[in-house]
């Protein structure tokens, strides 16, 4: 029999169940039980919430390895390639491994015959990453909700610590209509007598209910841990009661990262060891994640690529922009079917000189083309923008009439900031 290749693999498991997303724990449960399945890792963070997930994985993996940690980190979705979603070691898991994961799994769903047990192509994700980092032997497994986080599938492993990065509006067809009833799905990562660290200063009430319901303490930003800018360059300061520690700016430049690093430094010491200032320091300054506010200059024109996709992530690319050099700005702007986009024009309204608008057919049922897309936003702000195909032609006509005093913002999608890094790479100088 021909061995399958990591791209045959993902055709495959995109086909092999009906639906691309199917939250509930029960088929999971069922595969992972017959791999015979055990912990991910000595100590365990499952990380949920609407914004800033990615971000606040990425500061707890590497702080955690500038202090020694072997740390494997589970997120989605990815921009380039899958195997971004699978990092063992700082390194993006290689074809091979993942292949002999996908092997074990499908040898798993279908020992039980009669067809076996129809798993989605998140859940076939989830469990190829639990079982690469059983073998590891990891000290720190993360994991990334990938939506909502009382049935995702991340949800079948009881992490040290659970993280509550924000809770707004995203995802209602599936979560709910309002924070409160989208917080309750989200709380559902917390366990019985463990830490909940929580990154809103504000967390719906419906968390805390849970989290005091099941004995979770609760670890909270603006109440059990703070962090305050200290210096016009950048520096900052975490702390907590008979505890502070002065650090560098991040990489991640957007103001929301020194939230995310903030929420991933007290996750850490919740597991129980502290690490140290260089530790921090280190991590801070070494985090890096694509398409979060990335920056780029071509032919002299500012680009900055995001994934931000809702309007809580349009607010904080708001107030992004407020805080840097007063220039003209274009945003190319292309956002799935589901997303309030509405709400994301609004948020950025006053920030954006220019819209140009594009469609992302071919990016899954939820993908739209452009005319509906501008169809969506006919009374919003972007209704005059320019219309395009798809995201590269956007770019490329953007940057075609911008000039090297102005700036342009790609945004609204993984998508969206997938094809932009795409054409970047290849019109780089």
């Amino acid at each position: 029999m021909q061995t399958r290749t990591l791209a045959d693999w993902l055709s495959y498991i995109e086909r092999i169940h009906p639906k691309s997303i199917d939250m509930g724990l029960e088929r999971i449960l069922a595969v992972s039980r017959r791999l015979g399945l055990k912990r991910p890792g000595r100590k365990v963070v499952t990380v949920g919430g609407t914004n800033g997930k990615g971000s606040t994985v990425a500061f707890i993996e590497a702080i955690a390895r500038a202090g020694g940690k072997k740390v494997g980190a589970y997120t989605s979705p990815h921009l380039l390639t899958y195997n971004e979603r699978i990092r063992i070691d700082g390194r993006d898991a290689a074809d091979a491994d993942i292949v002999a994961a996908f092997e074990a799994i499908e040898a798993a769903r279908l020992s039980g015959g009669e067809g076996g047990i129809a798993l989605t192509y998140f859940e076939y994700g989830t469990l190829a990453a639990l079982w690469l980092f059983e073998r590891a032997k990891l000290d720190l497994a993360i994991l990334e909700v990938g939506l909502g986080g009382r049935l995702d599938a991340t949800n079948i492993v009881d992490p040290d610590v659970a993280v509550i990065t924000t809770v707004d509006l995203d995802h209602q067809d599936y979560l709910g209509e309002d924070r409160e009833s989208i917080g309750f799905e989200k709380a559902g990562i917390a366990r019985a007598f463990k830490p909940l660290v929580l990154g809103d200063d504000d967390p719906p009430s419906s968390v805390l209910r849970h989290a005091y319901e099941i004995g979770a303490s609760a670890v909270r930003a603006g109440c059990d841990f703070f962090f305050t800018s200290t210096e016009e360059d950048g520096n900052w300061r975490w702390r907590e009661v008979n505890y502070q520690v002065d650090l560098p700016a991040p990489f991640l430049s957007a103001p929301v990262q020194l939230r995310n690093a903030a929420v991933a430094i007290a996750a850490l010491r919740a597991l129980g060891r502290s690490p140290s200032r260089q530790e921090l320091a280190q991590g801070v300054a070494a985090a890096r994640v694509a398409g979060r506010l990335q920056r780029f200059e071509h032919e002299g024109i500012e680009v900055l690529v995001d994934v931000g996709h809702n309007p809580q992530a349009a607010r904080e690319l708001a107030t992004w922009l407020a805080a840097q050099p007063l220039r003209r700005t274009h945003a190319v702007f292309a956002a799935l079917g589901d997303k309030d986009a509405p709400g994301v024009v609004a948020a950025l309204a006053e920030r954006i000189d220019a819209w140009h608008l594009a469609g992302l057919v071919g990016s899954g049922p939820r993908g739209v083309s452009v005319e509906a897309f501008a169809e969506r936003l006919r009374d919003s702000a972007a209704a005059q923008g320019s219309r395009h195909a798809d995201v590269a032609s956007a770019l490329a006509a953007t940057l075609a009439q911008a000039r090297p005093d102005e700036r342009v913002l790609v945004f609204g999608s993984f998508h969206t900031a997938a094809q932009a890094l795409e054409w970047l790479a290849a019109h780089s100088a």
